[in-house]
Order: structure tokens, then C-alpha cells, then sequence
């Protein structure tokens, strides 16, 4: 894994029951719109490794959770999953 600016953070996907990351940092401070927007079209183009294409992906009403770097995971994350667990 490439090093990752302390402004960044990886995205977390869960779609479908599926689960992947994007292959891009994002900026940490982006907003959750933003956020959502772009785990949509990631998923509608299939930019999401190990998350099928949906062509019908919508993470409109999707939760954001943001945790910053820690021992365990030396880099910020952003996670985009469904209010409910496993989507």
C-alpha cells in the first residue's frame, strides 16, 4: 500500500453485501455528499474493485463513518455502508 498523505484517507465501499475499497485516496475533509457521490459512480462504472457493477447504485441515504489514523491502521478511513449491516 502506498503511503498516504495525513490529509487523505482510503474509502471503504459496501454494496450489495460486497466490499471494497477505492483505488484512489480521497481527501479526508471532503464532505459526506461528495463522499456519496463518488462511491456511487464508482460502483455504476464498476471503479470498485471486489463490488460488481450496478448500473442502479445509489448511496444517496448510505452512513459515512470517518476514523483517523491509529496503530492498527496507520492511515485515515472513510467507510460508506448502508444504515442497515451488510447492505
Amino acid at each position: 500500500m502506498n503511503a498516504i498523505n495525513f490529509n487523505e484517507a482510503r474509502v471503504m465501499i459496501t454494496w450489495a453485501g460486497q466490499t471494497g475499497d477505492l483505488p484512489d485516496t480521497v481527501d479526508f475533509r471532503a464532505s459526506d455528499l461528495q463522499i456519496k457521490r463518488w462511491a456511487t459512480e464508482a460502483v455504476r462504472t464498476g471503479g470498485v474493485p471486489g463490488i460488481d457493477i450496478d448500473a442502479r447504485a445509489d448511496c444517496r441515504d448510505f452512513v459515512v463513518d470517518r476514523f483517523v489514523a491509529n496503530a492498527v491502521r496507520p492511515y485515515p478511513l472513510i467507510q460508506v455502508r448502508p444504515k442497515t449491516p451488510f447492505g
